[in-house]
């Protein structure tokens, strides 16, 4: 097996549940759908390319990094000719996120970084307002499942924030398919993609766990109160 690792990063992420036209919320993590969509777009599927639910065959996990603060905001919509409503819009601000993505295919695995270097559509994390803070950061790591391949990743976090955690090691939250994590709890989601055309977008049930990871924080820095003397 070949996992890929892509870091999401930007201002503003945000990956939406449960949203209706007046109220849209989002996630703390990026859902599989979300990642499969952002892939799609990368590999140049359209909406209704019927290649997309193929895509739900691939491992997933994402590792919470830096959590990301909500951020609401409301936009006044002229949903038709003079009537206007508020909505309202949840995004979050400064995280980061590591998606690992894996295949008993490598040479599509290869083929998914490449994609994402050189997407054909644009990409977003979550909405399209989200663009990434610059070129997508990406790890191939092969032999490894995606929960293996996080495990072994680096800390990712911005240097500030690893700074104001300073402990020598950090318990980071990762969440991943519930086969990949046997022995946690499992729960489900509706978070299986079915059809993203937007004439009816539609959405089944997948099952997901969640664990923790203890990772170095290469920021630390042991207090010494007799150094201040």
């Amino acid at each position: 097996m070949k996992t890929l690792a892509i870091n999401f990063k930007a201002p503003l992420q945000s990956f939406g549940n449960e949203a209706t036209f007046t109220r849209r919320t989002t996630n703390d993590y990026p859902s599989k759908s979300a990642v499969i969509g952002m892939l799609a777009a990368a590999l140049g599927y359209h909406r209704d390319d019927e290649r997309i639910t193929d895509l739900n065959d691939l491992l997933f996990a994402v590792r919470i990094d830096q959590p990301g603060k909500v951020l609401h905001e409301f936009q006044t919509v002229e949903w038709k000719k003079d009537t206007r409503k508020i909505t309202y819009r949840d995004y979050l601000q400064d995280a980061v996120f590591v998606v690992a993505i894996g295949s008993e295919n490598d040479a599509f695995v290869d083929e998914l970084e490449s994609a994402l270097k050189h997407p054909k559509f644009q990409l977003y994390l979550g909405r399209r307002s989200n663009a990434p803070a610059g070129i997508l950061k990406t790890h191939i790591i092969a032999d490894k499942n995606p929960v293996d391949a996080l495990r072994e990743i680096e800390w990712q976090a911005a240097k500030w924030y690893q700074t104001d955690n300073n402990h020598e090691t950090i318990s980071i939250e990762l969440i991943a398919d519930a086969k990949l994590l046997s022995g946690s709890r499992s729960y489900v989601i509706k978070d299986q993609v079915i059809s993203f055309d937007q004439r009816g977008r539609r959405y089944g049930f997948r099952s997901e766990a969640r664990t923790n990871v203890e990772l170095k924080n290469h920021m630390y820095q042991e207090h010494d109160p007799l150094s201040y003397l």
